[in-house]
């Protein structure tokens, strides 16, 4: 026998440990749920506005800018009061943080609405699938870096 110490795990490894931990606290599924909501009532606000602009002729590339503006004010609003209530830090930066978060997800979601508009699928009904395909990046994102406890 050796005393040669034990290997440290791999990244991966400890990565997927983490994951399994939270996977089975009740509170992070509580949190997603709420998440979910917020973002269920951020999804009817960005597509109303879209649908609008749309309408009012706008490129559905810029409605799109346009839509999330809104919608992620609302967002970052609710799940700061309610969502993420706990871990509220300071009002600027973890704005910008959110707004970071959510630029990303709106490259993505712009990404995929060209995309499905080019298929030819129609722009209210692309941008509908669009946003919910880009939800697990803000979810991850604002839980784990906007919102993070510390």
């Amino acid at each position: 026998m050796t005393n040669e110490p034990a290997a440290a795990p791999s990244p991966l490894v400890q990565a997927r440990r983490r994951a399994g931990r939270a996977l089975r606290r009740p509170a992070n599924w509580v949190q997603l749920a709420k998440f979910s909501l917020v973002g269920a009532t951020g999804y009817a606000v960005n597509l109303a506005v879209y649908a609008t602009l749309i309408g009012a002729g706008l490129h559905y590339n810029m409605a799109a800018a346009c839509s999330f503006l809104v919608a992620v004010t609302n967002n970052y609003t609710w799940n700061r009061v309610w969502t993420f209530r706990g871990q509220r830090g300071h009002l600027g930066y973890q704005g910008l943080r959110f707004l970071g978060v959510s630029l990303a997800a709106l490259a993505a979601n712009e990404v995929f609405l060209t995309a499905f508009v080019a298929f030819g699928i129609g722009k209210i009904v692309a941008q509908a699938i669009a946003v919910v395909l880009v939800m697990p990046i803000n979810f991850v994102g604002n839980k784990l870096w906007s919102f993070r406890r510390r």
